[in-house]
């Protein structure tokens, strides 16, 4: 506990910073949620997908420590680009193949469960196969080290040096942690202006509240649908590119735990509920950071599962538990 006093200011920085992550993933969970009474437990490798995709723009462009504002601000434009289209083509696909052919079928929702846990493992262990390819393909030597070593961790450099802005109780807060906080923020803003304003937006919440009425009102509901994953695509590319902007380190079941945090910083916030996903996040990121503070680092992950049991059994709606159907206009 002394610990935590100490280090207040220290621990709720950096859960507010890893907490936006947490956030920007549970959007992609709410929003397929809310739109199809579905859990997509696959959204996890979308936004995996998007830190390979990030890591690999920036080797790419030759990105490195000690770069100049102009090939830092290319090197995360480039970022934001890339891990976005690919998570959102990776979401667009998975709807496609593993969930659009069984709501065709009219299949139960424990069918759409089970592909959706089968879809996360395929994704994972396709990132993970690319070791096997260098048994099989003619690579140069550099490619050829990379790809064997495709299940160990790929490390990306620190293109954003951390630089102390000011100082809060004793803790330097960096550029790195306000451009992750700030921008998930922002992120979240422009998101929620969207499923408000715009006519997909509504068309959103029409789907969510009575897809039978929408599709009498003319709304395409497979449009809708195919619209949210590729938002909740889009979503968990902007999450990875702030996580290796953080962390800095991905591998292929990088997505694998932090999914389950975003899950619970879902149901936390209210699932299906847009801003319930940001409070959630941020929550749990304090909570989880608090909690290592208190009972050692080795419980952090602890920390997030036993805060899921306790919302499942004493508040199963969440904190704010309004539906995006429901959302107002």
């Amino acid at each position: 506990m002394q610990n935590l006093i100490d280090n207040f200011f220290s621990y709720t920085i950096t859960g507010l910073t890893i907490g936006a992550v947490y956030a920007l993933v549970a959007l992609g969970y709410t929003l397929v949620y809310g739109v199809l009474r579905l859990i997509n437990f696959a959204h996890s490798e979308v936004f995996m997908y998007g830190t390979f995709a990030a890591l690999w723009v920036v080797t790419l462009l030759g990105g490195k420590s000690g770069g100049s504002v102009g090939q830092v601000v290319l090197w995360v434009g480039m970022m934001f680009v890339a891990a976005m289209l690919f998570s959102g083509l990776i979401a667009v696909l998975l709807e496609r193949v593993a969930y659009r052919p069984l709501r065709k079928r009219n299949a139960p929702p424990l069918i759409a469960l089970i592909s959706a846990i089968g879809a996360s493992f395929v994704l994972s262990e396709l990132m993970g196969l690319r070791s096997r390819v260098a048994a099989v393909v003619g690579l140069d030597d550099n490619l050829r080290d990379y790809v064997r070593n495709s299940r160990n961790n790929a490390g990306m450099p620190a293109i954003i040096q951390p630089q102390p802005i000011f100082q809060v109780g004793g803790y330097h807060v960096t550029n790195v942690d306000i451009i992750v906080i700030v921008g998930a923020i922002v992120i979240m803003v422009i998101l929620d202006q969207f499923v408000k304003r715009s006519r997909l937006g509504r068309g959103i919440r029409a789907v969510a509240m009575d897809p039978e009425s929408a599709a009498l009102m003319g709304v395409n509901r497979d449009r809708v649908i195919q619209v949210t994953f590729l938002v909740g695509g889009l979503m968990a590319g902007a999450a990875a590119v702030f996580y290796m902007l953080k962390i800095g380190i991905t591998r292929y079941d990088a997505g694998f735990i932090l999914g389950v945090k975003a899950f619970t910083a879902a149901v936390l916030g209210g699932i299906g509920n847009l801003r319930g996903a940001l409070l959630g996040g941020f929550i749990l990121g304090l909570a989880e950071n608090y909690g290592s503070a208190v009972v050692g680092t080795q419980w952090k992950d602890v920390v997030a599962f036993v805060l899921l049991v306790l919302i499942l059994l004493f508040r199963p709606t969440g904190l704010l538990g309004e539906s995006l159907g429901k959302a107002r206009a």
